[in-house]
This record gives C-alpha cells, structure tokens and sequence, in this order.
C-alpha cells in the first residue's frame, strides 16, 4: 500500500504561468574529455512582440540557423537550425496546451569530439512539477558526453549516465517535500550510428522509406513484462483510471518519483541501428502528441513539410486541434543524405536551446 503523500504529484498545482520564454543557446567546454569542441552559437531573449539577438556567431559563418518564435501569451516557442555542410537539419516546437504550468524540456546538442560528430536530441516530460525534467535538461546529456566509455561502449555509457543523474537528482532534492519525476526519451548520433534510449512514455520514431517505426516502448505499468519486474520487487499494478504503479504513477520508469522507486527505475531501454538512406526523419515527443496521434500519422504530418521546424510545429498544433489535454514537446530531424560531410573535420558546432517557464 502506497501512502497517500504519494499521490500528492497528481495534481496539478494551482499559479499563474508567466508571460516569458527564453530560448538560449549556450556553449560550455568539458574539461573532462580531451579534444571536445563545444562552441558558443547565440543567445536569444524574448519578450512579447519583441526578439532580440543578444550574440553573435563565435566563428565566421552560420553554424546554426535558428528561428525562434512564440505566441503573445508566453505559451508556445519553436526554432530549427541546420548542422554544417547541410547533411541534417532540426526543428523544435514546444505549447504549454491546456496545462496550467509547464512541465516539458527539451534538449538539443551537436558537437565533435576526437574528430567523431556527435548530435544529441532529448524530451523530457515532467510530472508533479517541473524540477526533475529540468535536471535532466540540464545535466543529462552533459554527464553522458563526460562518461569515459561514450565513445567505445555508448549503450553501456547510456545506461550507466541515465541510471546515475537519476540518482543525482535524488541526492539533489533530498531535502526537499517533493516527488518530481520525468521521462527521458533521447536519440544519440554518432557519426553515421543511432542510439535511441527511453524511460517512461516519451516516444521516438523514425521514417523510414515513407514507414513508421517505433524505437521506443513506452513504459506503462500493464505492459507484462514491466507489471512482472515490478511484482517481483514487490509493487503492485491497479487500476485507478487507468493502470498505475501502486494506483499511483501512470508510468512504469521515470526519473525521480522517490516514495516508489523501489519499483519505478530509471534504467532505460536502448535500440541501435546504422543510419541509412532510407531513414528520412526522426521524431522524440512528449505523450502529448503521442495521445492523440498515431506514429504512422505523426510521419505523414511531417513529411508533407520541408522544413523539420514547420513540421514540429505542425505536429504541435495537430495534437492540440485533437483535444490534447497535456503539454506537447516535440522535435524532428530531417536527414539530408545526399549532403557531404563538412570539409573541416576540425570545426564543431553546438546548439542548446532552453524553454524556462517562470509561475
């Protein structure tokens, strides 16, 4: 029997959701790993009617291309950029919805280390509050990059980092009467090779010759292999609306979520292929699209656009139409195979960009 404090992060608490986004693209050096370049691209700040570019490229010529946008109560924020050499380009889009906070992060990096590229695209969806999403915005990728193996064994480095800013994070809000949990749903590109992890019940997919595949499986406590693990730790799977751990969570992995994580892991489930010509799109989400679009809907939406920006926001504003009660974060990459790989082996690019949400 899970106490009632458990169920405290249910419910959504009652504020006032600010009139800011702010959209930063920041750079930082790992001092950790040698020959990591990690390099500054700009900064945006944004107020209402009103963008102004506070930067300037550390480099001659646009690394990134990003066009950020929002609506003129706070809600909504989008952008893209195109990596060097053109081989792929990205689009983000991020709405608050019908919630009266926000919850959804979003993580986007791209950068060389010892002459490899590496891109890195991550959802992370909140519940019972923004904190745990946010940690994951803000260290997740940072301390997968750090790991020693993340060049020579990178399923094992994902494991590993996922597992251990979980306990991070734990440590970090142990003083605080706060249950917060995320999922993480992250796609990692090394070179010409995927990786694609997934805790909770953000999704990723792919296009593949015009066909939806699923890389990820959502973490829901009725799936039978889920429902065993957590019996056997000695949990228990009801129905309290929909299924739930202990009649409580409505995920069966998450970040966080301390009063059941003897039963709600953190451990990530990981697929890895080659890229190929064939594969068109990548797609990571929040459960806010996923709810009311179909992964066969969600490539068609997107492929019908030419741009990976125009096509998140699209994806956006299809859920929403569709009646999504949540957030909706997604992002799309669209690769353009017939592109060259740059010439410079030696310049990097890097881009973050951050939707903070004040209440």
């Amino acid at each position: 029997m899970v106490c009632c404090s458990c169920v405290r992060f249910l419910f959504v608490r009652a504020g006032t959701f600010g009139n800011r986004v702010k959209i930063n693209g920041i750079g930082r050096s790992f001092q950790a790993i040698p020959s990591v370049t990690y390099s500054p691209i700009r900064e945006f700040k944004t107020n209402i009617g009103m963008m102004v570019d506070t930067g300037s490229m550390s480099r001659a010529g646009p690394l990134v291309d990003m066009m950020p946008e929002k609506d003129d109560d706070g809600r909504f924020a989008s952008g893209g950029w195109k990596s060097e050499g053109g081989r792929l380009s990205c689009g983000y889009s991020s709405f608050r919805g019908k919630r009266v906070t926000m919850e959804d992060f979003y993580d986007i990096k791209t950068l060389k280390i010892g002459g490899q590229s590496i891109c890195l695209f991550g959802i992370f969806d909140g519940h019972g509050g923004s904190r745990a999403a946010e940690y994951l915005k803000e260290h997740l990728f940072d301390n997968l990059i750090k790991h020693p193996k993340f060049l020579t064994d990178a399923k094992l480095a994902i494991s590993e980092t996922y597992q251990q800013t979980d306990a991070d994070f734990l440590d970090s809000e142990k003083d605080n009467f706060r249950d917060d949990g995320s999922t993480a749903s992250t796609a990692v590109l090394v070179d010409n090779h995927l990786y694609v992890a997934n805790v909770g019940d953000s999704r990723t997919i792919i296009s593949k010759a015009g066909k939806a595949i699923a890389l990820s499986d959502d973490h829901k406590p009725n799936r039978s292999d889920e429902r065993k693990r957590i019996e056997n730790a000695g949990g228990v799977v009801m129905w309290a609306g929909t299924w739930r751990v202990g009649g409580v969570l409505a995920m069966s992995r998450a970040f966080g979520n301390r009063m059941l994580k003897q039963f709600v892991v953190a451990e990530p489930e990981i697929q890895d292929q080659e890229m190929d010509e064939q594969i068109e799109l990548l797609i990571l989400a929040s459960d806010g699209l996923w709810d009311v679009v179909q992964n066969d809907d969600a490539v068609s939406l997107a492929r019908a656009e030419e741009e990976p920006e125009a096509a998140a926001r699209k994806l956006t504003e299809a859920a929403f139409s569709r009646g999504s009660a949540d957030n909706i974060t997604c992002i799309v990459v669209r690769f353009h195979h017939d592109k060259p790989d740059p010439a410079n082996p030696d310049k990097a690019e890097s881009a973050t960009d951050q939707h903070e949400q004040t209440t």
